[in-house]
């Protein structure tokens, strides 16, 4: 242990965050990371536990506690601290496949899951590896691995999100010839377009793929399997199949008035906003725009607080996000002890933004739509909403949250956005493949295992596990991964 009493002797320090009314006038990232040496103080905070919870990446009461990659994060911390930043890539690639991602959308269940949580602030150990790995990146030690030998095998991975990059560069570097088929334009799915370029720079992005191709890894874009190109094909010409496609399908609200235009996904909003910076940094005008909107978003999760950053940054007249859950409490509670993930009211940067500008909070708590008003041209222009409260339902025991009587009211909304989660895979492509789903249209298998009811095809990410993070998205990438491997040569290593 490198400084025993570091947690004692150095407070919590984070990055430094561009104001918000300066970092909403660009798209650019807005932190400002640590010096190298400030960073290193940080590491010392490590206590180095006999038992390290931040690496355990167990489920607890349904939610994960600490890493699911099992990232060695004392030695990380450690190494930082001692300012081996060479050792510490190498110890912190051991286990991770992209730090340089986790480190900018990751909410980071190992601090959550931090002993020096119980009584004071965790270690940051999320803001250690992302010096950890661009230091590396600026050295020159992120190369691209030689593979010695290949198996004369060909696997084929359906989806370039995070799990999908994870099951080929593992593949890849085991000797196996991998190709990516990408549905849209650009490599990254869910890292491309469905979060927002301040929260992680697309070069970052193109960075990795860059040397992935070098390493071997063919990328084939514009390619939506099961429709331009037939999944009897691919089996054909791949010796096993990897389905990393997400959860594509966004979760709707069934109201009056759903029908109006200017009521989209979060999803498609996103992605609009995205490939027009990308393209022509907005001069194409091929985005769904907000500016002078009203904006409602509906849901209270990451991508609805990423709606909010990104229609502020394009001009939003105004900005409301509707949650129907009960405003979380700001600390623990005792039905919520640590090492679990702490259900505590979070302000995100989103929000953040929102209250700079706007001089609120836009959240509105226990709260949902009952029904949309359009205009004369069919598009909505505003939405009638009703307060929550909980009733438990005394045949199941489940609490429901049912509307209050008397709490109608109406709110201008002419753009309205979506963001109530996703419900599973994409049918196309599970009917292409002939695979057995799971009541919630996630591809089946055996517990803790990869391969699908349909021989030679297996499955990870999103499509495998619903809904999730993208650090589990890349650890469920890296099993695929060895179980392909397994399946392919009898053993993996």
């Amino acid at each position: 242990m490198g400084k025993p009493t570091g947690f004692l002797e150095f407070d919590r320090k984070e990055a430094v965050h561009k104001e918000p009314l300066e970092r909403i006038r660009d798209f650019q990232e807005f932190k400002k990371p640590l010096s190298l040496k400030e960073q290193q103080k940080q590491g010392a905070r490590c206590m180095e536990c006999g038992v390290p919870f931040c690496q355990s990446g167990m489920m607890i009461a349904g939610m994960a506690s600490g890493c699911p990659l099992h990232n060695l994060v004392p030695e990380t911390n450690d190494l930082v601290y001692r300012g081996k930043w060479k050792q510490a890539y190498d110890r912190l690639a051991k286990t991770h496949s992209f730090p340089e991602f986790t480190s900018r959308v990751c909410p980071a269940l190992c601090e959550a899951a931090c002993t020096c949580n119980i009584n004071g602030e965790p270690v940051a150990t999320k803001e250690n590896e992302r010096a950890i790995i661009e230091k590396a990146w600026e050295e020159g030690w992120v190369t691209p691995q030689k593979i010695p030998v290949r198996t004369g095998k060909k696997v084929a991975v359906i989806g370039s999100g995070p799990s999908g990059l994870a099951v080929a560069q593992e593949l890849n570097r085991r000797g196996h010839e991998v190709t990516v088929f990408e549905r849209r334009d650009r490599i990254g799915g869910l890292l491309r377009y469905g979060i927002p370029n301040m929260k992680l720079d697309k070069s970052v992005i193109d960075r990795r793929v860059k040397l992935m191709e070098a390493e071997g890894v063919v990328f084939q874009t514009g390619v939506d399997v099961g429709k331009d190109r037939k999944a009897s094909q691919i089996r054909k010409e791949f010796d096993r199949v990897v389905l990393a496609c997400g959860a594509s399908n966004p979760r709707d609200i069934s109201v009056p008035g759903r029908e109006a235009g200017n009521i989209c996904f979060a999803v498609d909003f996103l992605t609009s906003v995205t490939k027009s910076l990308l393209d022509s940094n907005f001069e194409d005008k091929q985005y769904i725009s907000p500016k002078g909107k009203d904006v409602l978003v509906i849901g209270g999760g990451d991508t609805g607080n990423d709606c909010v950053g990104t229609a502020i940054r394009l001009g939003a007249k105004s900005v409301t996000q509707l949650e129907m859950m009960p405003e979380p409490p700001k600390e623990r509670t005792l039905q919520n002890p640590w090492p679990e993930w702490p259900r505590v009211l979070k302000t995100d940067y989103g929000q953040e933004e929102a209250i700079a500008v706007f001089g609120k909070d836009p959240r509105i708590y226990q709260t949902t739509v009952t029904e949309f008003i359009k205009d004369e041209k069919g598009n909505v222009k505003k939405a009638k909403i009703v307060k929550l409260a909980p009733e438990k339902d005394e045949k199941t025991g489940r609490m429901n949250m049912v509307p209050v009587e008397g709490t109608e009211e109406e709110r201008p909304a002419q753009l309205v956005l979506i963001a109530a989660g996703f419900l599973g895979s994409q049918k196309y492509v599970t009917d292409a493949f002939g695979t057995d789903l799971n009541p919630r249209t996630n591809v089946l298998t055996k517990p803790e295992e990869y391969e699908t009811s349909v021989p030679g095809v297996f499955v990870a990410g999103d499509m495998h596990r619903g809904q999730s993070l993208v650090v589990w998205a890349i650890a469920e990438g890296r099993k695929a991964a060895e179980a392909v491997d397994r399946s392919l040569m009898g053993s993996s290593f």
